[in-house]
């Protein structure tokens, strides 16, 4: 009976306007866009593009990072000179990534030079007129291109001694590194989708964050292992060295909040920490959330992977079938809120009478869709009411039209026939059943009706439904009246053999 699942629950998402403001508040975007409106005839890059030194320095001073010396010159201690030269690298590699996603994103325009000992020149690119000039769309058009340089930039390894990795010939040896570029992408891409499936599900964190260890975890231990073994946890390990570097990464684009991992639990410089197993001290391992613009930007790479991703609102703008269809699956919150989106602006008449209309059928989906459209129907006002009176003598709405017209204290209603009251009942049962609800209420449903209709199974197993034997076999196993369950068992068996299956 039941119909085809979505991939992964619908997400909300912010409007794109600020979704946008999210986006140049991000701050390697921000430093990007500061750099373009600075870049002009006077900037010289190299030949890939980069800012030669002078201009570095330029832009470390524009962008605000200058570090101040402590003191004299050669005052401080070697400690403090070294953590003086880490600083003023550090704002040397921000500047100089800020000027690279310029580049990257269209924001600058880089001209080469005429040969390697000739500088180039850069300006604005045609992209930074978009930054205030265009619509959201557009702006995050240029963010989605940042999160793609980025994310690049991530799965690359750290390289901390070249000189052990150049070959002769100058050009770096990737088997030396044992690095596969395909596999570590595929594996920041699956992190990044068991992310935001927890950011997603019911019962997942929400906007909560997701300590490392368990996302890692997700990556690396096997669904049906017990107790990690010793070679599994050191895999957690690494796989969460590896994430903390590339979620440092991914801040900065505003993809994510990251609390890093705490660098007091390293024993030795060097050194990676084991795998926790103190709950109480799981954050100082690192805790990472999907920011709203995050949760936009994975989705629409999963999008482009062809991935079925639904976002509250897809809907809205498409046909009674297609919201009745689409919303199989979604959680009720979501599935609420997407009909809500549906409803909005349209004439209450006009849409209950296409809800009504997509509800129809006999196909296994159609139990779901009559639900749905029941829950939509309980939505709108009593304007709905002529198109809902238009559909009494349905055979397949007509259950469903009486109820709605019995809650809103509708007068002149016609009785239900036995027949429709027993069809309506296979109905709603098949439709919870598809929907995968909760067991209690489902066996809460269905004692209900088994103890309001006496002969309930004798007249059951003769209803024109489609899943009337389905039903009757569910509730054999579900009732918890043993003399019941049984009855349901005997009436299945009868509808089975009446239409021949």
């Amino acid at each position: 009976m039941s119909a085809e699942q979505p991939t992964l629950p619908p997400v909300r998402l912010p409007a794109d306007a600020e979704l946008a403001r999210d986006a140049l508040a991000a701050p390697l975007l921000a430093r990007a866009v500061r750099l373009a409106r600075w870049a002009g005839p006077e900037t010289r890059v190299g030949a890939g593009g980069e800012l030669v030194d002078e201009q570095l320095q330029d832009a470390v001073e524009l962008l605000g990072l200058t570090v101040e010396a402590d003191g004299d010159e050669g005052a401080g201690s070697s400690a403090d000179t070294e953590a003086y030269e880490e600083a003023v690298e550090e704002a040397e590699i921000l500047a100089a990534d800020a000027w690279r996603l310029a580049v990257d994103t269209g924001l600058v325009s880089v001209e080469d030079g005429a040969d390697d000992e000739t500088p180039g020149e850069a300006g604005p690119g045609e992209n930074l007129a978009l930054v205030t000039g265009g619509s959201p769309q557009d702006v995050l058009t240029i963010w989605l291109d940042g999160f793609d340089a980025v994310f690049a930039d991530a799965v690359v390894p750290v390289l901390d001694d070249l000189d052990t990795i150049v070959g002769e010939d100058g050009e770096i040896d990737l088997e030396s590194l044992e690095w596969d570029p395909e596999m570590e992408g595929e594996f920041l891409e699956g992190v990044l989708g068991n992310l935001y499936l927890l950011t997603v599900s019911e019962g997942g964190p929400g906007n909560g964050p997701v300590p490392l260890p368990a996302l890692a975890a997700s990556m690396v231990v096997p669904d049906d292992m017990g107790e990690p073994t010793d070679d599994v946890l050191e895999q957690v390990s690494d796989a969460m060295m590896r994430l903390d570097e590339q979620f440092r990464l991914l801040e900065a684009i505003g993809l994510v909040e990251y609390q890093p991992v705490d660098e007091a639990l390293m024993a030795e410089e060097g050194e990676e920490p084991a795998a926790p197993l103190d709950d109480e001290d799981v954050s100082r391992y690192g805790m990472v959330r999907l920011t709203p613009l995050g949760l936009y930007g994975v989705r629409a790479r999963m999008l482009d992977a062809g991935v079925h991703a639904p976002a509250v609102g897809d809907l809205a703008d498409k046909g009674a079938d297609a919201l009745l269809g689409g919303i199989v699956g979604y959680p009720e919150d979501a599935a609420r809120a997407e009909t809500a989106a549906w409803l909005s602006g349209r004439d209450v008449e006009t849409a209950a009478r296409e809800l009504l209309h997509a509800a129809r059928g006999a196909d296994a989906g159609s139990p779901l869709r009559r639900l749905h459209c029941q829950q939509a129907l309980s939505l709108v006002g009593t304007g709905a009411e002529p198109a809902v009176r238009e559909v009494l003598d349905d055979a397949e709405l007509g259950g469903l039209a009486r109820v709605w017209l019995a809650e809103r204290g509708a007068t002149d209603v016609p009785a239900p026939s036995e027949s429709m009251i027993f069809w309506l009942a296979i109905d709603t049962i098949a439709a919870q059943l598809d929907a995968d609800g909760d067991l209690e209420e489902v066996q809460e449903l269905i004692e209900g009706l088994t103890g309001r209709h006496s002969g309930f199974f004798e007249a059951a197993w003769r209803v024109e439904h489609p899943a009337t034997a389905e039903v009757l076999e569910a509730m054999g196993r579900l009732h918890r009246d043993k003399t019941a369950a049984k009855e349901a068992r005997k009436s299945a068996f009868k509808a089975r053999s009446r239409s021949g299956s």
